[in-house]
């Protein structure tokens, strides 16, 4: 390991309360979520022991491939951190740019969540990162503030006076995908938490939501089905957040059979079709002075599963 990443491995432990103690879900659904924050520690860990992309990579395929996603989203943590140390060498955007390429959303998130324990403003990191996806690095640090200081910004809803208007939704992202984790998967509990945010807030956390479950799993077809129905008008953020973790797995290679669960149920449509949505939205985006191209991308998505909904709606009334 290298000085530097001996220096920074204490920072980057998780303890046993931490990583178990999440709400009064289902025990699967506690399983699979402690098995998660256990592979995304591992991967920071083993990156801080060598960020040589070589050698990163053959340990990052040691993972089981439906779980390598988390030990990349740990690489990210690592990079992200070293980079903090050694800015001059830009490691993360280098990884990103090469073999961790298929993984570029779970890097992303780990490099917001690395952030989040060096105590940087994520903003401050965007022109290291992707032009466009670079912003889901605001989502890792929204997660990380949820699940490490859910207190502070879950019970008391606080959000970072440092980020920018359209930062704080990206935050909102995270916040709600930690949701997902810290209440153990339980919709009844998740809708009852997102409620008492203020109402701009929650499409927001809805949409943080469907991508913790659609790339996570954990729950059964009848537990989606109930996500789907206290989601309410917030149906088209939650298919949103579902269907980006499904483009997550198509360019992993790594498909699950609950991603495909997640799709069908709060989607409407397949996995591939989901994933196709999204690689739609990004053709041709314009620029504008007003709106982050990720922000249009974001809209694009929610735009086509709003009117699949409204269509699905019109013919749900229409008399037999």
């Amino acid at each position: 390991m290298s000085v530097i990443g001996k220096l920074l491995r204490p920072i980057f432990g998780v303890s046993q309360k931490e990583a178990t103690d999440f709400g009064e879900g289902d025990s699967q659904a506690a399983f699979r979520l402690e098995t998660v924050v256990s592979t995304v520690t591992k991967g920071c860990h083993v990156t801080l022991q060598s960020s040589n992309f070589v050698k990163l990579v053959e340990r990052m395929h040691e993972f089981e491939p439906e779980l390598r996603g988390y030990a990349y989203e740990g690489a990210g943590i690592g990079l992200a951190a070293l980079d903090c140390m050694l800015p001059w060498k830009m490691r993360t955007k280098a990884f990103i740019d090469g073999p961790g390429a298929p993984y570029i959303y779970a890097v992303h998130i780990g490099a917001g969540l690395g952030l989040a324990r060096m105590h940087r403003q994520p903003e401050k990191f965007l022109s290291r990162l992707d032009p466009l996806l670079g912003w889901m690095a605001l989502d890792g640090y929204g997660f990380h503030a949820g699940f490490f200081e859910r207190k502070r910004y879950v019970e008391k809803q606080i959000v970072p006076k440092h980020l920018s208007t359209y930062g704080r939704r990206v935050f909102d992202y995270g916040i709600g995908r930690a949701i997902w984790f810290v209440v153990g998967a339980h919709s009844d509990q998740i809708a009852a938490t997102i409620e008492a945010f203020p109402e701009t807030r929650q499409a927001d956390l809805w949409s943080g939501i469907g991508l913790g479950c659609g790339y996570t799993g954990g729950v059964d077809g009848a537990e989606l089905e109930r996500l789907r129905r206290v989601a309410g008008p917030c149906r088209p953020s939650l298919a949103v957040g579902v269907a980006i973790a499904a483009h997550a797995r198509r360019l992993a290679g790594s498909p699950a059979p609950y991603a495909e669960l997640a799709c069908e149920a709060l989607c409407g449509v397949s996995c591939d079709e989901a994933a196709r949505v999204v690689e739609a939205a990004f053709l041709n985006l314009p620029t504008s002075a007003d709106k982050s191209t990720f922000e249009i991308w974001r809209e694009r998505i929610e735009a086509h599963f709003a009117a699949l909904a409204e269509s699905e709606s019109e013919r749900a009334a229409r008399p037999a």
